[in-house]
């Protein structure tokens, strides 16, 4: 059976074809005959009783710089679709989780993938506080008073932001750097959430493993080593 699968996702265009997940799905449907639309964040809207999205049928292929064929811009009633692919990349903001309540009114009767209540109710650097045997002492908080008696404890640190990906704004700071004080300066200006605080763990210069579960089965991984000089091992 042909199934109507839209994807909301970053701009297609822009997307590497070798590293990008939500390209791989693409092909994937295509290969077993499914329809692809494509839309941004941005373009889901609320209208009347209906959620809509404004955006374009395509066609991808494994073609680097011409991997994607577009139709025609169109409005579309997310009602119509049998599948919606939630692919954006954070940051994990109010319009992020705005937008997981409007597909959660067309969900399940067309199937959002992830589930949006789930999405929006399991942001990663808060659902491993449900594992605190298998993660370093952990703090989140705006309370520099707090976070200064952390890093006393511990000594070497890594800062986040608590809703960020692909290690933007990840810092490693050791207990003599006479920069932490500017550094949280700079995080309270452009973050109104609390920073999640973890004590560094020097072996992960050996690097850390990204396991894929399928069904809960474990189909591959992938180590992830720090370059020299770098002390994130994200794979942006």
């Amino acid at each position: 059976m042909s199934l109507y699968v839209a994807l909301q996702m970053d701009p297609v265009e822009a997307v590497s074809i070798d590293g990008d997940s939500t390209f791989r799905i693409g092909l994937e449907a295509e290969a077993r005959g499914h329809r692809l639309f494509q839309y941004t964040a941005d373009q889901l809207s609320y209208s009347e009783g209906r959620v809509v999205a404004r955006g374009r049928p395509i066609t991808l292929r494994r073609e680097a710089g011409n991997h994607v064929s577009f139709g025609d811009w169109a409005e579309v009633d997310l009602s119509e679709f049998d599948v919606v692919w939630l692919r954006q990349d954070p940051p994990f903001d109010m319009a992020y989780i705005t937008n997981t309540h409007l597909l959660d009114r067309v969900h399940p009767e067309t199937f959002v993938v992830n589930d949006p209540f789930w999405v929006r109710n399991s942001p990663e650097k808060l659902l491993v506080l449900d594992f605190p045997d298998l993660t370093p002492p952990t703090l989140i908080t705006r309370d520099l008073a707090q976070i200064r008696a952390f890093r006393q404890r511990h000594g070497d640190i890594i800062v986040k932001p608590l809703y960020g990906n692909g290690g933007a704004g990840v810092f490693r700071v050791k207990q003599d750097d006479e920069n932490f004080g500017s550094l949280m300066e700079m995080f309270t200006l452009f973050y109104r959430e609390p920073v999640i605080v973890q004590r560094y763990i020097p072996e992960v210069r050996a690097g850390d493993k990204r396991i894929i579960l399928t069904d809960g089965v474990a189909v591959g991984a992938v180590s992830r080593v720090p370059a020299a000089g770098e002390a994130r091992s994200n794979l942006h």
